[in-house]
Order: structure tokens, then C-alpha cells, then sequence
């Protein structure tokens, strides 16, 4: 079996307000912003500081947090799509970095909002298989480096941040079997057109999508309506299918934390799964959307004011860019 033995979470220093970010767009008005996207505020990285540097600070405060002698990990695992160079993978930066022994093996994996719970997959695989006893999961993006500047709607609602879980043979929460999905039909929604080996050079190019909204090939491009269409399809079949690998019912799971995609469709998300409002978590005032990051963030979040205590079981799932999805049982 395999458990999450610890979970840490870092935050750029920087925070962008919504009062800050509305001096550039004036005709949005704060409450707008708080009441669609459900947030008040988010961090954003310097502009030196990259998704390495956040995923190093997320691991040191797992560390130091549960005591953990880095040279007792023997994996690592970064989950990111803003990865420090081209090659090499991050993972062996950070191997070095933290003071991991270079008999660990390490890994970039290139996934963002479903991220997390891949790598749980990977790392409870790896403890139940006996490749590793003490995996180190990661995950951290920038994406606010890859938003263009007149993009009001993605920079409203994404943050930057990192996140670390020690995956290990025990720990507080053991994880549940998994289900995974992808439909990679639905990659050009959200996708970053240039700067790969498809299209290397920045084209400049600008264009609109059917909902009026600008598609810039050298940034993010987000379409919004699209990709809450993929989630209310994907969702719902996904609880059904973790609920019934894992032998149990709805009326099991004490707790949800999902995704943290925007205020909006969680609540959509909620009311069509017919979730108790009680038991789903919906926070993303002062983080924002962190990507890969935000199902551990949620989690500590939860353990820290005791939302989750020992003998509940949480259902925990991640979808997005891909397009894809997964989703688990930890049992605490």
C-alpha cells in the first residue's frame, strides 16, 4: 500500500489584487471578478524566480515540516509545463539542489491541472511495486509568465505556486486505486501554440475564436466555454468510475477537493454531481488557480483548520489541459 505521508505548499511573495489588476481594465469591476472567478487576489513569481526555484521552496518546507532526511527519498517526480530549460528535466536540477542521493531516480512529466493526481498514480505504483519507498511529487507552474498582458480573463484567474507530497510506505492517507483519462481531440483549447519543436519561433500572430475572445499563438490560449463543456462531461463519469474501483458509495466519501479551475464551475460542477455544499472545498481567493498545484494546496489547507481529521475518506480529482483527468480515494 502507499500513502501521502506529508503535503507543503509554497506561494511567490509577490500578490496581484484584484484592485491592482483592474487599474489596467477599468470597465471589469472588483466584485465582477470576486463573484464569476472567486478570487480576491493571486501570487505571481519574479521575474527571476522560476517553477525550479518554487517546487525547491515547496520540497525544503516538506522537509522541515514532518522532518524528513532528504536522503531517505529515493524518486522524485516534477510535475510542470514551465519547466527551467528545454532539457534538462528539473527533476535532476532539484535531485542535486535538495541534497537528494543520485541513486534516486528523477523525472519531469509535462501535465497541468490533473498533474497531482498522475503523480500520486505514479508514486503510489512505484511504492507498491517496490521501485521506491519515499517518493518526492511535485508540482509547479509560472503560468502567469506565459499570459499576454492584455489577457484580462486568464490573468484574473490564475496564480502561480508549487506544491510537494511525500508519497511513501506509510503516512496519514492511504491512496485509494485510480482513475485516469484523456482525450487529446480537445488539445488546441488550451494550449501555447509556439515556442515547441512544432512551431519554435514566435509567429505573432492574433486571431479570435468563436466566442470574440483573442488568440494569441505566443501566449496561453484558453477557450473558456470549451473547456466547461469537457469538465461537465468528464466529471460526473469520472466520480462514478472512482466511486465504483473503489468500492464504495457517494455516501462514503466525507469530503471532496477538486480542482480549483474558478469559482464558477466548481459550483456548476457541484450542483450537476449533487455534491453537499458542506462537504466540497472552494478556495481559491488568495492562490487563484495554481494548476498542478491546487489539490495539495486544498488538502493542507483542509488538514491545517481540520476540515479533514483521521477516518474520513476524500475523493480528490484533477482535470484540464490535455485534455485529461484523474481522480482518487485517500483515505485518512
Amino acid at each position: 500500500m502507499a500513502f501521502v505521508k506529508g503535503i507543503s505548499y509554497y506561494l511567490p511573495e509577490k500578490v496581484v489584487t484584484n484592485e491592482e489588476l483592474l487599474q489596467e481594465f477599468p470597465e471589469w469591476s472588483v466584485d465582477k471578478v470576486a463573484a464569476k472567478v472567486g478570487v480576491d487576489s493571486r501570487h505571481v513569481a519574479a521575474k527571476d524566480e522560476t517553477a525550479g526555484d518554487m517546487a525547491e521552496k515547496a520540497a525544503r518546507k516538506l522537509f522541515e515540516e514532518y522532518n524528513v532526511d532528504p536522503k531517505t527519498i529515493d524518486f522524485i517526480l516534477l510535475c510542470t509545463q514551465s519547466s527551467d530549460y528545454f532539457l534538462p528535466s528539473t527533476a535532476c536540477i532539484l535531485q542535486d539542489r535538495l541534497g537528494i542521493p543520485t541513486s534516486a531516480g528523477a523525472f519531469d512529466y509535462n501535465l497541468g491541472c490533473s498533474g497531482c493526481i498522475y503523480g500520486m498514480a505514479m508514486g503510489k505504483s512505484f511504492v507498491d511495486s517496490g521501485l521506491a519507498k519515499n517518493v518526492l511529487l511535485l508540482t509547479a507552474e509560472t503560468y502567469q509568465k506565459y499570459l499576454h498582458t492584455s489577457d484580462k480573463s486568464n490573468r484574473s484567474i490564475f496564480g502561480d505556486g508549487a506544491a510537494a507530497c511525500l508519497i511513501s510506505t506509510d503516512g496519514i492517507a492511504e491512496i485509494g486505486d485510480v482513475v485516469l483519462g484523456t482525450d487529446g481531440s480537445g488539445a488546441k483549447h488550451l494550449v501555447v501554440k509556439t515556442g515547441g519543436a512544432r512551431q519554435k519561433v514566435a509567429t505573432g500572430v492574433v486571431t479570435e475564436d468563436e466566442d470574440g475572445h483573442q488568440k494569441f499563438d505566443d501566449y496561453l490560449y484558453m477557450n473558456g466555454s470549451a473547456i466547461f463543456n469537457f469538465t461537465l462531461d468528464a466529471v460526473p463519469v469520472m466520480m462514478k468510475q472512482i466511486l465504483e474501483k473503489n468500492q464504495i458509495e457517494k455516501d462514503d466519501v466525507d469530503f471532496y477537493v477538486f480542482h480549483q479551475a474558478n469559482k464558477f464551475m466548481l459550483n456548476t460542477i457541484r450542483k450537476v454531481c449533487g455534491l453537499p455544499k458542506d462537504r466540497f472545498y472552494v478556495n481559491l481567493a488568495e492562490t487563484g488557480n495554481t494548476v498542478s498545484s491546487t489539490v495539495m494546496i486544498g488538502l493542507k489547507q483542509c488538514l491545517e483548520v481540520g476540515t479533514i481529521i483521521s477516518g474520513m475518506k476524500v475523493m480528490v480529482t484533477g482535470f484540464g489541459v490535455g485534455l485529461s483527468w484523474g481522480g482518487t480515494i485517500l483515505k485518512f
